[in-house]
């Protein structure tokens, strides 16, 4: 396991991991501070049962990539036994936790197999005929720009973050470390069962391209699936006219007929559909929740972006 730079004289490598505090806020509750929504689930469902407390920095309805810590997120980092982040994806969050952190900090990036732009954005990029421009977003919004931030659309990523996480919880909380475990096997099972139903529900479709709004769904490409997307990483880039035109061709060659937009930015996906009288659909990046889908969960959001995919490529 590597550990950000900047906290290295706050941990030492090793299978233990230990730390200066195993209990910064002294009061005998453990608490998790997890800065985005899939980082937060797979902590809660690790802890089910052992009275862990797992803090979400990133509020439903927030953009992840743009999250600036106040006052309030800022204190549930310095009181957390254990700061899940990931690197290259949130800066403010990495500046927040360098600065303020006395527990335990495990960045995903380092645990997760992030797959390189180089193999696989650039490669759906040149779908949409810029992948120049996405390269230089990516730069601009996820630190070193080199792989794909969004792994936790896979679910075989999201176990192999759950195995450490799980070890580091039972680190910092040995009297529930069984517990920890168990709750990892069922995680474990819920997520290889998760990948399979979308390897199945996949097979047999009229198309397998997509179109999205930004640059987030590269890693359901595993699935046979080809991602083109109106905007690069950065869900707050304006698409240009080159890429609308290379986007409008590639639609009308594939017979694509759903545009896909996604809850907390709507309007790129809105438009394009519009602007060509396509069906718009819905795809969850799950970078957040949304204040509609706050009573969904990964799992459930997973599963509805698999029926959406479905029903726009005609799948049987």
């Amino acid at each position: 396991m590597r550990f950000l730079p900047a906290l290295a004289a706050l941990v030492l490598l090793g299978a233990g991991c230990s730390v200066l505090d195993d209990d910064p806020a002294g009061d005998g509750e453990v608490r998790v501070a997890a800065a985005t929504y899939p980082l937060a689930w797979v902590a809660e469902r690790l802890s089910e049962g052992t009275g862990t407390k797992v803090d979400l920095l990133t509020r439903p309805g927030g953009e992840a990539h743009d999250l600036e810590l106040g006052v309030q997120e800022t204190a549930l980092v310095a009181d957390a036994d254990l700061v899940v982040l990931q690197g290259g994806f949130q800066p403010a969050v990495e500046e927040t936790v360098a600065q303020n952190a006395t527990g335990r900090v495990l960045d995903a990036a380092d645990v997760v197999d992030l797959v390189a732009i180089d193999e696989s954005h650039e490669e759906h990029a040149a779908h949409d005929g810029h992948g120049d421009e996405h390269a230089e977003e990516s730069h601009d919004h996820h630190g070193d720009g080199d792989t794909d931030p969004h792994f936790w659309l896979d679910p075989i990523r999201m176990v192999a973050l759950g195995e450490e996480v799980a070890d580091l919880l039972a680190a910092v909380d040995p009297e529930h470390a069984e517990r920890y475990r168990e709750n990892l096997d069922t995680l474990r099972t819920d997520l290889v069962d998760l990948d399979e139903t979308w390897t199945a529900g996949l097979e047999r479709c009229a198309r397998d391209t997509i179109v999205v709004s930004h640059d987030a769904f590269g890693y359901l490409e595993k699935y046979g699936l080809e991602v083109a997307s109106i905007v690069g990483l950065s869900p707050d880039a304006e698409p240009t006219g080159a890429a609308l035109g290379e986007l409008q061709q590639l639609i009308r060659r594939e017979g694509i007929t759903t545009v896909f937009s996604e809850p907390l930015k709507p309007a790129l996906g809105k438009n394009l559909a519009r602007d060509l009288g396509l069906t718009e659909g819905v795809l969850d990046p799950i970078e957040g929740l949304s204040k509609d889908s706050s009573d969904e969960d990964y799992l459930s959001l997973m599963e509805a972006n698999l029926e959406a995919i479905r029903a726009a490529n005609g799948c049987r």
